[in-house]
């Protein structure tokens, strides 16, 4: 359970890529809209906090060349390839788990936006700050 959050944190991330690209029409768009972000991954990539339904934080980096890396609430490491498909972020972890793809609501006004992943997990996504 601990990996499949922290596979939905990451996940929640790549999300965030149009938090460079957004605009004030962006921004009046409604929080449950589904959010279409561009494929390059170099306008995704960057560090995100992630805030699991109890609380509890993690972070998640998208690098520029189709991986991620994130840590999981308790510290635990997790790596692996991100893509996007069909609108949807998708986190496929190094190892035997399999590809969990998100779907991820309009960004709020602060660059915010909440993840689901298939099973019913939500998650909050935020571009970490520098």
């Amino acid at each position: 359970m601990k990996k499949l959050m922290m596979v939905a944190a990451l996940a929640a991330l790549g999300a965030c890529s149009q938090q460079a690209e957004k605009t004030a029409e962006a921004e009046a768009a409604p929080v449950l809209e589904t959010v279409t972000a561009p494929a390059d991954l170099t306008t995704i990539a960057g560090d995100y906090d992630v805030k699991m339904a109890d609380g509890t934080m993690a972070t998640t980096r998208i690098n520029a060349d189709g991986t991620y890396v994130g840590s999981s609430p308790d510290g635990k490491e997790i790596k692996g390839k991100f893509a996007r498909k069909d609108g949807k972020d998708c986190f496929d972890p190094d190892g035997d788990e399999a590809e969990v793809c998100w779907t991820s609501t309009a960004l709020t006004a602060d660059g915010s936006y909440t993840s689901t992943a298939p099973d019913g997990v939500t998650v909050t996504v935020t571009p970490a700050k520098k």
